[in-house]
C-alpha cells in the first residue's frame, strides 16, 4: 500500500521479514509526529495571534498537559524500541543446519571468501574485486572475521550489515530469494583505501550454483580475481570470466 519509501528492494527473506515493515512503521510514525507538530504550530499561530494590547491570562502550570507531553514521547520511544528489538532478533537468529557456510574475511583493502567444507577460496585483488557466488533458496551462513581493523559487510539489497571486528565471532544467516547481481561494500572506514573495498555478489538457482561449485573446486586454489580462468556464472545463467572485469550492477 505504502511502498518501501525509498528502501532498496529486499532480495533476502531476512530483509523482507525484519526490515521492510519496521522501516514503514518508523517512516509513517515520523510523518505522523511531524504532522501533529505542524497542526499544533498552525493552531497556536491562528488561535493565539495578537488581537489587542490586553495581556492574556497567565498560568504557571497545566498539570494534565505537562503529563501528556511527558508520557506520550516515552510511550512512542518504548514502542519503537520494542519493535526494533523484535526485528533485530530476527536478523540475529541462526539456523541449526545451514546449507552453506562461507567465511568472509575483510582486510586492508579487499575481501576473501572461503567456502568452508567445499575447498573453494576466492580472493579479491587490485585488478578486480572479489565475487561471491551464492545459491537462491538456501540458507547461507556468513562467518565474518577480520585480522587487522574493523570492517563492515554490507550489501544494500540484503537490508542488513554486520561489522567484522578482530577477535569477535560475528555470524549472520541469509536466504536469497531471487537471482541477481549486486555490489557489496565495506561500510566501516578502515583506512586510506577504504573506498576500494567493494565486492560483487552473484546469486543463481541451486542447480547452476552446484555446477559452478564443481567447476570452481577443480581449479587451483585460491581463485584470485583478475586472473585468467576464474569461472563465474552470471545472474542470467551464462558464464563469465574474472579476467573480463568482475564488476556488479
Amino acid at each position: 500500500m505504502f511502498g518501501d519509501f525509498g528502501l532498496p528492494d529486499a532480495v533476502t527473506e531476512q530483509g523482507q521479514d525484519n526490515m521492510v515493515w519496521l522501516w514503514r512503521i518508523f517512516l509513517i510514525g515520523a510523518f505522523a509526529v511531524a504532522g501533529l507538530i505542524w497542526v499544533l504550530v498552525i493552531t497556536s499561530i491562528l488561535r493565539f495571534r495578537r488581537r489587542s494590547d490586553e495581556i492574556p491570562n497567565q498560568r504557571q502550570y497545566n498539570i494534565p498537559f505537562e503529563i501528556g507531553y511527558t508520557v506520550a514521547p516515552l510511550v512512542v520511544v518504548a514502542i519503537l524500541f520494542g519493535l526494533t528489538v523484535y526485528a533485530q532478533d530476527g536478523f540475529t537468529s541462526l539456523s541449526d543446519d545451514p546449507d552453506l557456510e562461507v567465511e568472509v574475511e575483510g582486510f586492508q583493502w579487499q575481501w576473501r571468501f572461503d567456502y568452508l567444507d567445499d575447498e573453494v577460496v576466492i580472493n579479491g585483488s587490485e585488478q578486480a574485486p572479489a565475487t561471491v557466488v551464492l545459491p537462491v533458496g538456501r540458507t547461507i551462513r556468513f562467518h565474518l572475521v577480520s585480522n587487522d581493523v574493523n570492517h563492515s559487510f554490507w550489501v544494500p539489497e540484503f537490508l542488513e550489515k554486520r561489522d567484522l571486528i578482530p577477535g569477535i565471532d560475528n555470524q549472520i544467516d541469509v536466504n536469497i530469494t531471487q537471482p541477481g547481481q549486486w555490489i557489496g561494500r565495506c561500510a566501516e572506514y578502515c583506512g586510506l583505501d577504504h573506498w576500494k573495498m567493494t565486492f560483487d555478489v552473484i546469486a543463481v538457482p541451486g542447480d547452476e550454483y552446484d555446477a559452478w561449485l564443481a567447476e570452481a573446486r577443480a581449479r587451483p586454489q585460491p581463485l584470485v580475481m583478475g586472473t585468467p580462468d576464474v569461472p563465474l556464472p552470471s545472474a542470467d545463467g551464462s558464464n563469465t570470466n574474472a579476467a573480463s572485469g568482475g564488476g556488479g550492477s
